[in-house]
């Protein structure tokens, strides 16, 4: 007999599961894979968080309210408030949790993860492989945990007053709390279509960074026991050119964007918390890098984040040239030939080059404010055009609605009885704009924290804990 069942051992479910034994239950970690980790094992391994002990140490004075102000702004405040201002509360004293378990996370890697300037990305040491590792041990080694691999869990036990347990391999297994922590669905292409339709259209040139098995079946069996959802259509995307499976969270930025209209619309070198929304706004839902044969053969640019370099496969000299002479790429002898080919409006493109070229002799972008170090003119033929769409998919954002305490909602606004969320299976925290490198996994170990809380205080009959506690 279990008195929580938590479903997926990534680092939302570990969390929840810890948290959950640490209260005096006895619980139930169901993982589908082969191993616990999930897609916290394949992260860069930032959590963002404020007022932290690393923040002090860096000498810098900074607090949940701050956090919670920019978070809400950044998405014009159309989140749910309530789980966003509790998940700012919390994260600094996740921090020091993950810290308290052995994961270190140095001064020296601390950086401005979002775009309001403030350093709130805690990189550790190891990564994310680091943090599932130590997440994994404290888990395996708990006494009233017990965890079961390569256990793909599809239906919950539902009965009229509440959600009592789970079915697996057609046995029911009964708990009072049940604890969905499955990941998004960023491997669940007919979820992208139903959920995120604007990132469907780009077809195959989707692909996901996250664990492969985030296919969504939390999502699925929340709404099959009644649980509202939130957040369709949001997601954090990477821009990519489409030649192949490269993680490139940083594109180098030297280039020129134009849009189909021959617009320039933006600093090139914008964070990825951003481009992916700006983009999908433009016609088509997508844009093109324009840059002549010297950008194309010059020295090659490596982005620096949070202390480590960031490389940009995509762009090297030689790799630009295959893609060229493959034709992934568009290379003709002029502006206008090339405007022609790529759909792009000829006269705008010309004149935004003409305009683009003068900032570059003058070393300052009048226009966008980009780097002078970044900027290349595009005067010397052949001219070049790659087609840029946001369509590697890191972060899903639809999923089931929770409150402050990680209850699932169900579609009359009460809690399910018996169910909560956490990590990216939860909707309405993801908006438009992502607040920076390390909100998933704030996210979801605050939310794991809050899940296996609420989920062992509701299954021992405790009153319901503040989830900063």
């Amino acid at each position: 007999m279990f008195d929580v069942i938590v479903v997926g051992a990534g680092g939302a479910g570990m969390a929840a599961a810890l948290t959950a034994a640490k209260r005096g239950a006895r619980t139930l970690l169901l993982e589908a894979g082969k191993r616990m980790g999930g897609s916290t094992a394949l992260s860069g391994g930032v959590v963002y968080a404020a007022g932290t002990s690393v923040q002090r140490a860096a000498g810098i004075a900074d607090n949940p309210e701050s956090m919670y102000s920019y978070y809400m702004a950044l998405n014009r405040y159309r989140l749910n408030p309530g789980p966003i201002r509790q998940l700012c509360r919390d994260s600094g004293p996740t921090l020091e949790w993950l810290m308290s378990l052995g994961i270190r996370f140095p001064v020296d890697r601390l950086y401005a993860a979002g775009l309001d300037g403030v350093p709130r990305g805690h990189r550790a040491e190891g990564r994310g492989e680091a943090i599932a590792e130590v997440l994994d041990r404290e888990v395996s080694g708990h006494p009233l945990v017990t965890v079961a691999l390569n256990t793909r869990v599809k239906s919950l036990l539902v009965e009229d007053d509440g959600v009592k347990g789970i079915i697996v391999d057609g046995e029911a297994v009964a708990a009072p709390g049940v604890v969905l922590a499955t990941g998004g669905f960023g491997a669940n292409h007919e979820l992208i279509a139903r959920y995120l339709p604007e990132t469907a259209r780009y077809g195959d040139w989707i692909w996901y960074v996250g664990s492969p098995l985030c296919r969504g079946d939390g999502i699925e069996m929340g709404v099959e026991a009644g649980a509202e959802i939130a957040g369709v259509g949001a997601v954090t995307t990477l821009l990519t050119p489409g030649f192949g499976r490269d993680f490139e969270p940083y594109l180098p930025g030297w280039f020129l964007f134009v849009s189909r209209d021959g617009r320039r619309f933006v600093d090139e070198s914008i964070d990825y918390s951003v481009s992916g929304a700006i983009l999908r706004e433009l016609p088509g839902g997508e844009c093109f890098a324009v840059f002549d044969e010297a950008a194309r053969a010059g020295e090659v640019i490596d982005r620096s984040k949070g202390g480590e370099a960031v490389t940009s496969p995509s762009w090297t000299p030689d790799r630009l040239a295959q893609m060229a002479e493959s034709g992934r790429i568009l290379r003709c002898a002029s502006l206008e030939e090339l405007a022609e080919t790529a759909g792009i409006h000829p006269a705008r493109l010309t004149a935004t080059v003409d305009r683009y070229n003068l900032d570059c002799e003058t070393g300052e972008d009048s226009e966008y404010f980009k780097s002078a170090a970044l900027l290349r003119p595009v005067r010397h033929p052949p001219f070049y055009a790659v087609r840029i769409r946001p369509a590697i998919i890191g972060i899903t954002g639809a999923g089931l609605r929770t409150d402050a305490q990680a209850r699932v909602i169900g579609a009359t606004g009460r809690p399910l009885e018996g169910l909560f969320a956490a990590g990216e299976t939860v909707g309405g925290i993801l908006g438009d704009s992502y607040i920076g490198g390390g909100g998933s996994l704030v996210a979801a170990f605050a939310f794991g924290r809050a899940a296996g809380r609420s989920a062992a205080d509701h299954a021992l009959q405790a009153p319901f804990s503040p989830a900063s506690e």
